[in-house]
């Protein structure tokens, strides 16, 4: 099976907004990342997303301390590519946001190329639940990703909107340390505010990214299953997780043991569209990656 018939499989495991008291499975000690992360390699994921949480409150923080113990507990229990954060979370300010680069050299790390409402939402009434906007000015996203150059982290391009996309190929036309081809995008469906996931939306999406580049699909909410079908079927990688999907079956409710039982479910899915899980060696290839030891 070549490369092409691969799909790369990340596991988000906590997001800056999903809490114990939604999802119990949601780790915030190092011991409980290592279990998580070694169940989610198990199943079949390359990839794990992370989003450092206080050790007692969960809020998304950059401590120090906290950074280099949940980062010990991942790598010395896995052989997956870590990417880290630097949205981090809303409370945490833009300069606060570049900690996990400079503290950390891990593979690859998200690059947010614009702006946008960020918002909770109860769909069904209407109700706003939590109105917030996610800056992320230019000067800020190139202040990362000239970090992320410099120490060899491959930047993934999280886009919100389809205008996003044309900011990162506008930034990378400009500046030619911006990011390397072949860029990776990570495609976000359903945040309340920004882009909704529709067929149209997909293909506006794919018809803006260059032809080289790679990307994956990430649906919030009631949206993770349908992008991941989608995803799969159209060339796409997939991200899963309670950062995004506390539910392996949104219909039912049937609430996510962890992020790993997602993760076997995205396994499924591959494989009924004749792909299966790339392993991290494999990812490594695909995304161009400098590997891990190097």
């Amino acid at each position: 099976m070549s490369n092409s018939d691969k799909i790369v499989l990340t596991a988000g495991l906590t997001g800056a907004l999903t809490r114990k008291e939604m999802n119990p499975a949601v780790p915030y000690l190092p011991d409980e990342w290592a279990a998580e992360v070694k169940r989610c390699e198990e199943a079949g994921a390359a990839v794990i997303a992370v989003h450092f949480r206080h050790f007692e409150t969960g809020d998304p923080t950059v401590d120090p301390v906290v950074m280099q113990e949940t980062m010990d507990a991942i790598t010395s229990n896995c052989n997956c590519i870590v990417n880290l954060s630097t949205g981090v979370g809303l409370q945490v300010d833009l300069e606060g946001r570049k900690e996990p680069i400079l503290q950390h050299r891990p593979e690859m790390a998200s690059l947010n190329p614009g702006s946008i409402n960020f918002n909770m939402v109860n769909w069904g009434t209407g109700e706003v639940l939590f109105d917030n906007t996610y800056i992320n000015p230019y000067k800020y996203t190139k202040l990362y990703a000239q970090i992320m150059s410099e120490k060899n982290i491959k930047p993934e391009m999280e886009c919100f909107t389809p205008s996003h996309i044309e900011n990162v190929l506008w930034l990378q036309q400009h500046n030619d340390w911006f990011a390397q081809d072949p860029l990776q995008f990570g495609l976000v469906f359903g945040v309340a505010g920004a882009m909704q996931f529709s067929p149209t939306n997909l293909a506006n999406c794919l018809s803006l990214i260059p032809h080289n580049a790679t990307w994956m699909g990430i649906g919030v909410g009631p949206n993770c299953w349908k992008v991941a079908m989608a995803a799969a079927a159209f060339g796409g990688h997939i991200r899963v997780g309670l950062e995004d999907n506390l539910w392996t079956d949104n219909t039912t409710k049937n609430l996510s043991e962890g992020s790993y039982d997602q993760v076997e479910k995205a396994v499924e899915i591959a494989y009924q569209v004749g792909r299966s899980p790339a392993t991290p060696d494999e990812t490594r290839e695909i995304f161009s990656l400098r590997g891990k030891d190097e």
